[in-house]
């Protein structure tokens, strides 16, 4: 079968995958599409650690071809969105309902896959960039037929960490005020969940002017250029007038110190600072200590702090009722073996999201 390999060195799409048979509690599911995200370019690039050779490949949806023993939620047939957690469901965090920190889900790579008798990792516990996949019983969460699988697979990553940092980490509530710096894809969803949340003011930041329409078509009711103010510090006193005593969410998806930095110093009192982008794994930002002693925070966020059981479900019935835009985020529907290209319009910047289909 075809799929997208990392051996390390390049990404390239082969066509001689093989993937085992479903065990108890698995569920094999033939991939219909898988957004493109930046955590997979970060594999290639290395600014994310990951042991090659593995099949790339984290947001996607598809339908059920085959289950193991004990699972009973999904069928052969149904259509699934799959989440990244191959959560245990019994420790203590499970339990509180924390999955995303499930020690069980984190660093343990499984490698179903092979190919000419080498075993292959498996990446985020999910490699979509495959024609089929295998992923524990709780990865799987059925979805209504009538979602386009384009649409679908970003539910399962994008939209989980974006909206999810708005709705479960951040709690944004009922005419607060939020800055979301950077308007890729996971920018574009805090976008919309604040929006969903109620949010007086939510000031777009990026440096490309281009993404100004789609930013306040997902709820932006104000937007910055970054590239036209100069410096950072321009770029906050622009925002500084939309919000002159700062917001009460900043939320940095773009993975830079620098703009780390930025997001804890546009709060006001009381402001939350939520990190969503990936820098360097060594990388270290600064802040003034003395700006927490009113009551400032900064917050990482894992995975939208989801409950993938519960929050895919609900995003699904979100976007039957046109409260959540799906479509809107497809910019670009790409065959897999056009990967090369997906990955040259993400890296440009050209898409909002790139979907590959099989």
């Amino acid at each position: 079968m075809r799929g997208v390999v990392f051996d390390g060195k390049q990404a390239q799409v082969v066509g001689d995958l093989e993937i085992r048979d479903p065990g108890p509690g698995e569920v094999l599911v033939a991939i219909g599409a898988a957004g493109l995200c930046h955590s997979d370019l970060s594999v290639i690039d290395g600014t994310i650690p990951f042991p090659p050779p593995v099949v790339l490949g984290h947001e996607g949806a598809g339908v059920v071809e085959a289950v193991g023993a004990g699972v009973t939620h999904v069928a052969p047939g149904d259509h699934v969105s799959l989440s990244t957690l191959a959560n245990c469901g019994a420790c203590a965090d499970c339990d509180r309902g924390r999955p995303t920190m499930c020690r069980k889900a984190i660093g343990m790579p499984d490698r179903p896959f092979a190919r000419g008798g080498q075993p292959l990792f498996q990446f985020a516990s999910n490699s979509a960039f495959a024609e089929r996949t295998l992923v524990k019983a709780v990865q799987a969460v059925k979805i209504p037929e009538d979602i386009p699988m384009t649409s679908a697979a970003l539910i399962g990553c994008g939209v989980l960490t974006g909206v999810g940092a708005v709705l479960n980490r951040a709690k944004v509530g009922l005419g607060e005020t939020v800055v979301v710096i950077g308007t890729g894809g996971i920018g574009l969803n805090v976008i919309q969940g604040a929006r969903i949340a109620g949010a007086s003011a939510v000031v777009a930041v990026d440096a490309n002017p281009a993404k100004e329409a789609v930013a306040r078509r997902f709820g932006a009711t104000h937007f910055v250029d970054a590239s036209a103010t100069g410096s950072l510090a321009g770029t906050s006193a622009a925002v500084r007038e939309v919000l002159p005593t700062g917001a009460d969410h900043a939320f940095e998806c773009v993975g830079s110190v620098k703009l780390i930095r930025q997001a804890v110093d546009l709060l006001d009192r009381h402001g939350q600072a939520v990190l969503l982008g990936v820098p360097g794994f060594t990388e270290e930002a600064s802040f003034l200590v003395s700006s927490m002693y009113l009551d400032k925070t900064i917050m990482g966020c894992r995975y939208g702090s989801s409950r993938p059981q519960r929050d895919i479900a609900l995003y699904a019935d979100l976007y039957r009722r046109g409260e959540l835009l799906l479509d809107e985020l497809v910019t670009e529907v790409y065959p897999v073996e056009d990967f090369a290209k997906a990955v040259d319009d993400a890296r440009h910047g050209r898409v909002a999201r790139g979907v590959l289909t099989f």
